[in-house]
């Protein structure tokens, strides 16, 4: 289960720079590239399992503290890509946190085996029909 988006910000660290591409002279002067820097290691909203699922999932994209960083500047306003990086890093831990169902065999019913086996002798019937007679 995935913490509530309240919790998660408190845990959260966000990071603002001047972000690159357009925006003309705005990109000179505004910082709004957004960083979001979250410590999975001591974030206080998840319980220990999910911590060690965490880790070892994201564990790629992790640096050397724990730390995930989620950055955001296709926008060119910096709470736009704020809600952006909050909108990512929801996304990144519900698919981290997803364990998928295990799946459990079923034994196939005798009554398919029996059907089956009937369909084959009934093809091999009719191939057996297409060959030439054979003259004694």
């Amino acid at each position: 289960m995935i913490p509530s988006k309240e919790d998660l910000l408190k845990a959260v660290t966000f990071k603002t720079s001047r972000s690159g591409g357009k925006g003309g002279q705005n990109v000179n002067k505004v910082s709004s590239k957004v960083e979001l820097i979250i410590n999975l290691r001591e974030a206080e909203c998840f319980s220990e399992e999910q911590r060690k699922l965490l880790l070892k999932k994201l564990e790629g994209r992790l640096d050397r503290d724990g730390k995930l960083h989620i950055v955001a500047q296709e926008d060119r306003s910096q709470l736009s890509n704020k809600e952006t990086t909050v909108f990512k890093l929801l996304t990144v831990l519900s698919a981290a946190l997803h364990v998928p169902k295990v799946r459990r065999p079923t034994k196939v019913p005798k009554s398919v085996i029996k059907k089956r086996l009937a369909n084959k002798q009934s093809t091999g019937f009719k191939k057996e029909l297409r060959k030439r007679p054979e003259w004694d």
